[in-house]
């Protein structure tokens, strides 16, 4: 099996370059219209400009009418936490908590992305 997680993104290149930042790595496939980061064996990030999307599903509500409400979280669990969140605002996302213990036993720290997607890099405690 192998699983695709696709954003919908408002500028594919903006959004291509802060990916790349943050996870440390470049795109497995960047062409007009898809971006995506192989995040694991199988497992694959997309990047869709959202005028993408509607233009396959047009009888759905335009992504854009979405914009900076929270609509995805994005929780990848990595070996250091602290190096990849630190990326992640070096390349524009805006902190909304930093680094630390959660509940559910994980460190955990959170930002959101340039389209308001939240990010989250973590690690067991």
């Amino acid at each position: 099996m192998k699983i695709n997680f696709i954003l919908y993104v408002s500028d594919q290149a903006k959004s291509r370059e802060f990916y790349a930042i943050a996870l440390g790595k470049a795109p497995r496939l960047d062409v007009p219209g898809m971006t995506e980061f192989e995040l694991a064996e199988g497992c694959v990030l997309g990047l869709m400009p959202g005028k993408g999307i509607k233009r396959l599903l047009p009888a759905m509500p335009d992504p854009e009418t979405g914009r900076g409400i929270p609509r995805a979280e994005v929780y990848l669990t990595v070996p250091d936490p602290a190096v990849y969140h630190m990326r992640a605002l070096a390349a524009g996302a805006r902190e909304l908590s930093p680094l630390g213990p959660r509940d559910w036993g994980d460190s955990a720290a959170y930002s959101l992305d340039p389209d308001g997607h939240v990010l989250a890099f973590a690690s067991k405690l």
